[in-house]
């Protein structure tokens, strides 16, 4: 483990500015790829959480680049907080919830490759999905309004370029922040008008449990 934080430590200084080459990159992503297994093994998971090791991280969810090494890095970044998140384990939402985690999966929800945007989003979806997770978004209105916000402009990015994908994780979540009876009065005025009409009806044709989602969605809305 020490091994492979130094393989991490290492391409700090080229951060910023932003001078992190595809061989730099390369390599330490082929570390996060070791740091995934780890994090998703149910024997090593804890640990890893009690050494704080995610937080080496966050340094390159970060970064505003667009170049693909750093594209690469945050999105191999990501999969490690994602193999965290995959089981549902409430000591792994407690962790995160401590964090940062929310404002930079947020920062790459709004500006960042379809892929990264994904797995970002999932994040966040996990932890709405605990209740620990749904309380604290919803806790304070800055917190619900910067990921309501953040679902919104992504609602408008879908728009001119649809991905059923992205669009699934983003009903989703609304489905789940209006579990929140606050969040639910807040959301009859800010849902999205392209969720409540026809706008996504052709994309989601074929994915029956989303619209059902939506539905429900709506559903809740409007009562």
């Amino acid at each position: 483990m020490t091994s492979l934080l130094e393989e991490i430590i290492t391409v700090y200084p080229l951060l910023s500015p932003p001078t992190l080459t595809t061989p730099a990159s390369n390599r330490v992503c082929n570390a996060l790829a070791l740091l995934q297994c780890v994090a998703s093994h149910p024997e090593t998971r804890t640990p890893f959480l009690n050494a704080q090791i995610p937080l080496f991280l966050y340094p390159f969810l970060n970064t505003n680049s667009k170049q693909r090494s750093f594209e690469y890095l945050r999105l191999t970044s990501l999969g490690v907080i994602g193999a965290l998140v995959k089981n549902d384990t409430p000591e792994v939402i407690q962790f995160l919830l401590t964090t940062e985690i929310i404002p930079l999966c947020l920062k790459i929800m709004e500006a960042s490759s379809e892929l990264s945007k994904t797995v970002a989003i999932f994040i966040v979806q996990k932890i709405l999905v605990d209740d620990a997770g749904l309380a604290y978004i919803c806790q304070t209105f800055d917190r619900f309004d910067a990921v309501s916000n953040v679902l919104k402009l992504m609602i408008e990015q879908l728009v001119s370029n649809p991905t059923v994908r992205l669009l699934r994780h983003v009903i989703r979540c609304y489905l789940r922040m209006a579990d929140n009876p606050d969040a639910r009065i807040a959301l009859k005025d800010r849902l999205p008008q392209n969720l409540k009409d026809d706008t996504f009806s052709e994309i989601l044709r074929e994915d029956v449990t989303t619209r059902s989602c939506l539905a429900q969605l709506l559903s809740l809305i409007q009562q």
